[in-house]
């Protein structure tokens, strides 16, 4: 099960730090970029989890 919330996490902290790119403020633009970089690494760690039968 910690594979697919992982995997979802991902995929809404990509989508919400790519909103957040398009914004007008630079201070906002960093967060987005930040935000989108932590999805996927989630998503990343949600792959492994499945590979590896979810014993991490």
């Amino acid at each position: 099960m910690g594979e697919l919330t992982d995997k979802i996490k991902g995929t809404v902290n990509e989508a919400i730090g790519k909103a957040k790119q398009h914004s007008g403020d630079p201070k906002t633009r960093a967060e987005g970029a930040a935000q989108e970089g932590k999805g996927k690494a989630q998503k990343v760690v949600g792959k492994v989890k499945g590979a590896l039968g979810d014993d991490i």
